[in-house]
């Protein structure tokens, strides 16, 4: 795992430095800069665009290296690493644990797991909030803020923070036992307690009882695939898997890029986002699915009590994650995008829509995204397009003047300015962002309840000898059918409500600016929203399978049960012959003497 997270920062270390997208010109002598509205002919305005640089070929070198290779690599290691901590811990947990507790030591282990990601977002946050390349670059020279979009944080320093940690770790498990010391209690409840104490007392016999066998590869590949048959041919388990498989699905995708909607719909940095996602959603998750194992260890929930209580505080919220549909927000005003340059509001973008008789006089690129809020409160996608005409100031401190677009939109006399930077959002959406962050923690912890009582359903429905395979396919499962594929076609659905995409240095799309954040709302959330809903139709087929499965175990039990009675009278009546014999014995003792 370690080695893995150093493998993922290696990308930074070998590529260039990052080069910000903007069309500020700084000069190192004055405080002023050049013009934004570069003068240009009535021939070269119609073509609408700066002439297109050639890329060099240094730029040529850098675009044929797949930097991806060396995260997917590392992310193929960390899954090796991470693989068998969970499905054979919380197998060891159920087994050598009493009942009643294990759903709670399962449903603590699985908090704990939860903390990590809460310190992960922490850390993404501080290292959002550090530019990518500090330590290298003059820091007065970069003109952009967190809350830019074509801001990038130091996303390599979590990893290697993270890789150290992970190595510090691993230290205390190198001094773990070979193999595991089996509990005496575990072994065979049916040993009387003279018979338990006869084995602790007998050195060879503790040893013959309470030490694992070696394991046999040759044989375990012999018994691998009917054992398989057997764990698939559970129809209870399929259900559940295909359940948990689309759940996650939804899980997965709404968590990946709900940081990426807080941006966006409520205009919050990436820094912020994951701030709040680590310090009020994670912890209200963990809650939740501690909280789910208490109330399981307190009710003594049996395997149909788990699946109706998993079910219904799912249910639950899932209809309160419908009131997310109507928090929503308004596009932020761009001229040429969300808005015309007079201010009539409209989203049907175009390229052509960004000209517009006031920047006619400049010779402006449509490719640029340099935004600079206009005294109108209106955000232009760069000075040029704002048609500001001349600049003071430096770096981050830059002011434009007289800006023609943004007089033509406030119809007011004079010099009219604009800054660095988009313009903030109203105060309406500042009002509805803390409903949707209160709503947020409220269907996380509820969600989450049902956790730890889902998981034991798991556990209960499987035979003990095939529960380790059960937990490592489920996990497989949902890493590799849910985990992969989700962030791929959530991020491609996302990317369809786009509105301006940025350009790389050495040409292709790149990034997105600004999204229809209406479209993005409706996306998002019936993406989400439509895939519990499906899991919920499989769930009530779930549920008679498990009502069928729990009736054969009953009876299985019952009919066990009177044979293990049969035999008890049995040993009864042999125990009172004997202790008849004895009397007798004893009977004729005493006449002898």
């Amino acid at each position: 795992m370690s080695f893995g997270t150093f493998l993922i920062a290696m990308p930074h270390f070998i590529i260039g430095r990052y080069k910000i997208e903007t069309s500020i010109r700084s000069s190192a002598n004055s405080t002023n800069n050049l013009s934004p509205c570069p003068a240009s002919s009535p021939e070269s305005s119609r073509a609408g665009d700066r002439p297109s640089i050639l890329p060099s070929r240094g730029c040529e070198r850098e675009s044929s290296v797949s930097m991806w290779i060396y995260v997917l690599l590392g992310n193929i290691l960390r899954g090796i690493g991470e693989t068998p901590v969970q499905p054979l811990g919380i197998s060891y947990i159920d087994d050598y644990a009493q009942s009643e507790n294990a759903a709670l030591y399962i449903g603590c282990v699985q908090t704990i797991s939860i903390i990590g990601p809460v310190f992960g977002f922490l850390l993404g946050s501080l290292c959002a909030k550090i530019y990518v390349d500090f330590g290298y670059v003059d820091m007065e020279t970069v003109t952009i803020t967190p809350g830019d979009t074509r801001w990038v944080g130091a996303w390599w320093l979590g990893y290697l923070i993270a890789g150290v940690i992970t190595l510090m770790a691993a230290v205390p498990f190198w001094f773990l036992p070979k193999s595991l010391p089996m509990p005496v209690d575990k072994h065979d409840s049916s040993c009387t307690p003279e018979q338990t104490r006869f084995i602790k007392d007998s050195p060879r016999l503790e040893h013959k009882f309470r030490a694992e066998e070696p394991a046999n590869l040759h044989l375990m590949a012999n018994e691998f695939v009917p054992t398989l048959k057997s764990l698939l041919g559970n129809p209870v388990y399929i259900i559940y898997l295909c359940v948990t498989i689309i759940q996650f699905n939804s899980l997965i995708g709404m968590v990946t890029y709900k940081p990426k909607y807080i941006e966006q719909h409520y205009g919050q940095s990436a820094s912020k986002a994951n701030f709040l996602m680590g310090m009020i959603n994670i912890p209200a998750v963990a809650l939740g699915m501690f909280s789910g194992g208490v109330v399981m260890k307190k009710y003594k929930l049996g395997v149909m009590g788990a699946a109706k209580f998993a079910f219904g505080t799912s249910l639950l919220g899932y209809f309160l994650s419908l009131f997310f549909l109507a928090m929503g927000c308004e596009n932020t005003k761009v001229a040429g995008i969300t808005v015309s340059y007079t201010g009539v509001e409209g989203s049907s973008y175009e390229e052509r829509s960004l000209f517009s008789d006031c920047n006619s006089g400049c010779l402006c690129s449509s490719r640029e995204w340099d935004p600079v809020c206009g005294e109108n409160g209106i955000t232009y996608v760069s000075p040029c397009l704002a048609g500001c005409i001349s600049s003071s100031g430096s770096g981050r401190n830059t002011v434009f003047d007289n800006c023609q677009c943004v007089a033509v939109a406030d119809s007011r006399p004079g010099n009219l300015t604009a800054t660095l930077g988009p313009c903030p959002r109203g105060d309406s959406c500042d009002k509805v962002f803390p409903y949707f962050l209160a709503l947020s923690v409220l269907s996380s912890f509820i969600i989450s309840l049902g956790g730890t009582p889902g998981f034991m359903l798991l556990v209960r429905c499987i035979k003990p000898e095939l529960k380790s395979l059960a937990l490592g396919i489920h996990m497989m499962a949902t890493r590799t059918l849910a985990g992969i594929p989700a962030p791929i076609y959530f991020g491609a659905i996302i990317d369809t409500t786009c509105l301006k995409w940025g350009y790389k240095t050495c040409g292709g799309r790149g990034a997105c600016r600004i999204y229809n954040t209406s479209v993005y709302r409706i996306v998002y959330l019936g993406l989400t929203l439509g895939l519990r809903t499906v899991s919920f139709f499989l769930c009530i087929l779930g549920f008679a399978l498990l009502k069928g499965h729990i009736k054969r175990e009953e009876k299985n039990a019952l009919t066990n049960g009177n044979a293990e009675l049969e035999s008890l009278r049995k040993e009864e009546s042999s125990s009172l012959h004997c202790e008849q014999f004895a009397l007798d014995c004893n009977a004729d003792r005493e006449t002898h003497l």
